[in-house]
């Protein structure tokens, strides 16, 4: 009677620490690793945002020589190597904002003891900066009346650079292209700013912008190609819009 008590109460300790016995956390599976773009658009996001929602920091709040450039520093710092290749005879500007892209690019053109920039916007601005080898221009970057001013400030020698940062509407950009890829000397580049808005990555509630200008134009003319190798410092406000001229 109590040997069968006994093994009662040990079957019955037995089943009572299975039950007790602590169960091994469960593993959660790691993150799937993310992709470099990933961490790219990510810092991307955080740069581009930082400054424009608080209207300072970052890339809002970006000088040359004390006047305010509003661009993204490895982007500026792409174009004086490329200026300094292709020495360019003339460098055009649409978007003058400011001035301070204009002086770096002149001041770039002082140190290659070469060059000279034309830049266009519809607003006239009292303070820009005042440089020899600088030309203002007041109008829309696609009137007739502005193109026909370039034309007659470029010679058909000139090795030219073409920057385009004014209104950012598709229509816009896709005209500004038609008309200024023509000035762009083959071997040559014309950069389009501010592809990344629309999404890519930043500000997906903005409208088609230059971007689809960009897929656009290059869609129904063979002769520029987009060169991504002036993307290596992974941040830039052009993604896809660095276009050189082929043919």
């Amino acid at each position: 009677m109590i040997t069968t008590l006994w093994k009662r109460l040990k079957q019955k300790a037995t089943k009572l620490k299975a039950i007790l016995r602590p169960v091994p956390p469960r593993r959660v599976p790691p993150n799937p690793p993310r992709s470099q773009q990933d961490i790219v658009d990510e810092f991307h996001k955080l740069f581009y945002q930082t400054g424009l929602l608080s209207g300072h920091g970052t890339w809002m709040d970006t000088y040359w020589l004390g006047v305010p450039l509003k661009k993204c520093p490895f982007d500026l710092w792409i174009y004086q190597e490329l200026m300094s290749e292709l020495r360019p005879d003339v460098v055009v500007e649409s978007g003058t904002g400011h001035g301070g892209s204009a002086l770096f690019m002149a001041s770039v053109c002082d140190l290659l003891g070469h060059g000279r920039v034309i830049t266009i916007d519809v607003e006239q601005y009292e303070d820009r900066p005042t440089h020899e080898r600088v030309t203002y221009l007041l109008g829309s970057s696609t009137s007739p009346n502005i193109v026909a001013q370039v034309r007659t400030l470029v010679r058909d020698e000139d090795t030219v650079l073409v920057l385009l940062d004014s209104d950012h509407s598709k229509e816009h950009v896709l005209r500004e292209l038609e008309i200024y890829g023509q000035f762009v000397t083959i071997g040559s580049y014309i950069i389009v700013e501010d592809t990344n808005i629309h999404g890519h990555p930043v500000l997906p509630e903005h409208p088609p912008g230059p971007m689809e200008a960009v897929e656009e134009f290059l869609q129904d003319n063979s002769s520029f190609v987009v060169d991504r190798t002036r993307e290596k410092f992974y941040l830039t406000h052009n993604p896809k819009g660095y276009l050189r001229r082929t043919a």
